[in-house]
Protein backbone atom coordinates (compact mmCIF):
# COMPACT_ATOMS: atom_id res chain seq x y z
CA UNK A 1 0.00 0.00 0.00
CA UNK A 2 2.86 2.39 0.82
CA UNK A 3 4.28 1.87 -2.67
CA UNK A 4 0.92 2.80 -4.22
CA UNK A 5 0.66 5.92 -2.01
CA UNK A 6 4.21 6.97 -2.91
CA UNK A 7 3.51 6.52 -6.62
CA UNK A 8 0.49 8.83 -6.36
CA UNK A 9 1.57 10.96 -3.40
CA UNK A 10 0.82 14.33 -5.00
CA UNK A 11 -2.75 13.22 -5.70
CA UNK A 12 -3.25 11.95 -2.14
CA UNK A 13 -1.80 15.15 -0.69
CA UNK A 14 -4.15 17.23 -2.84
CA UNK A 15 -7.11 15.12 -1.71
CA UNK A 16 -6.10 15.71 1.93
CA UNK A 17 -5.74 19.45 1.41
CA UNK A 18 -9.10 19.71 -0.35
CA UNK A 19 -10.71 17.72 2.49
CA UNK A 20 -9.27 20.18 5.01
CA UNK A 21 -10.52 23.16 3.01
CA UNK A 22 -13.99 21.63 2.84
CA UNK A 23 -14.16 20.98 6.58
CA UNK A 24 -13.12 24.51 7.52
CA UNK A 25 -15.38 26.00 4.84
CA UNK A 26 -18.36 24.18 6.35
CA UNK A 27 -17.63 25.64 9.77
CA UNK A 28 -17.05 29.11 8.34
CA UNK A 29 -20.25 29.14 6.31
CA UNK A 30 -22.57 27.34 8.69
CA UNK A 31 -21.21 28.60 12.03
CA UNK A 32 -23.12 27.12 14.97
CA UNK A 33 -25.32 25.14 12.55
CA UNK A 34 -22.28 23.14 11.36
CA UNK A 35 -22.40 19.35 11.62
CA UNK A 36 -19.48 19.45 14.04
CA UNK A 37 -19.08 15.69 14.54
CA UNK A 38 -18.95 15.17 10.77
CA UNK A 39 -16.48 18.05 10.39
CA UNK A 40 -14.18 16.59 13.07
CA UNK A 41 -14.35 13.11 11.56
CA UNK A 42 -13.62 14.50 8.09
CA UNK A 43 -10.80 16.73 9.40
CA UNK A 44 -9.23 13.84 11.33
CA UNK A 45 -9.40 11.62 8.24
CA UNK A 46 -7.57 14.22 6.16
CA UNK A 47 -4.98 14.60 8.93
CA UNK A 48 -4.42 10.84 8.88
CA UNK A 49 -4.00 10.87 5.10
CA UNK A 50 -1.61 13.83 5.19
CA UNK A 51 0.33 12.28 8.11
CA UNK A 52 0.76 9.08 6.13
CA UNK A 53 2.09 11.04 3.15
CA UNK A 54 4.43 13.08 5.35
CA UNK A 55 5.77 9.95 7.05
CA UNK A 56 6.46 8.30 3.70
CA UNK A 57 8.22 11.46 2.50
CA UNK A 58 10.16 11.59 5.81
CA UNK A 59 8.96 15.17 6.32
CA UNK A 60 9.16 15.63 10.08
CA UNK A 61 7.55 19.07 10.23
CA UNK A 62 4.38 18.01 8.38
CA UNK A 63 4.30 14.70 10.22
CA UNK A 64 4.25 16.51 13.57
CA UNK A 65 1.72 19.07 12.32
CA UNK A 66 -0.72 16.47 11.01
CA UNK A 67 -0.30 14.13 13.99
CA UNK A 68 -1.19 17.15 16.12
CA UNK A 69 -4.33 17.63 13.99
CA UNK A 70 -5.26 13.99 14.60
CA UNK A 71 -5.06 14.60 18.36
CA UNK A 72 -7.10 17.80 18.02
CA UNK A 73 -9.61 15.90 15.91
CA UNK A 74 -10.01 13.17 18.52
CA UNK A 75 -10.71 15.79 21.19
CA UNK A 76 -13.11 17.57 18.82
CA UNK A 77 -14.99 14.33 18.10
CA UNK A 78 -15.31 13.56 21.79
CA UNK A 79 -16.62 17.05 22.51
CA UNK A 80 -19.03 17.01 19.56
CA UNK A 81 -20.40 13.64 20.52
Amino acid sequence: MNHFILRHIKTFEMIGVIMRIISFTLVSWLGPESPFLFVWIFNTADAALLSWCAILKKDRAYTVLNLFWIMVGIVGMLRAW
